[in-house]
């Protein structure tokens, strides 16, 4: 049910194996952006926690919306000069990803804060969300 759809820089068949299906169940990454930077999601009890790798984006260089259950989150910022790269792998001026939420977060209690690069994002379960415990009798 988590379709990642992002698998830039990743093989063929590494993109095939996760087609239509992924650990990660509760979210679907949408829209594939020319600049990305990597993400974790933790799946916690009461919360789902995000963590951006966005090394080098001050916190107001990073913008977080919701809009239409779509989580925004992209970072932009001025740089003097063209840098000359003999290789690049991560953004420097830009980044963007989408999650969509699936309506199992409780929205106008999302949180944010940087820490070392990295951008937290907490995103409060609704009830639709929360992991309910069933007890099966057996007979």
């Amino acid at each position: 049910m988590f379709n990642q759809q992002n698998t830039a820089g990743c093989g063929p068949a590494y993109r095939r194996s996760f087609r239509g299906h992924h650990p990660f169940h509760h979210f679907s990454v949408i829209k594939r952006p020319k600049y990305n930077v990597p993400l974790n999601i933790t799946d916690q009890e009461t919360e789902f926690v995000v963590q951006v790798y966005a090394v080098g984006f001050a916190k107001e260089d990073i913008k977080i919306a919701v809009t239409e259950d779509v989580l925004y989150i992209s970072g932009s910022k001025e740089i003097e000069g063209k840098p000359e790269f003999s290789w690049q792998e991560f953004p420097v001026k830009n980044f963007e990803r989408t999650l969509s939420l699936n309506g199992k977060v409780k929205v106008e209690e999302i949180s944010a804060k940087s820490e070392n690069g990295i951008l937290v994002v907490t995103l409060p379960k609704n009830e639709k969300g929360l992991k309910k415990e069933q007890t099966i009798t057996v007979n």
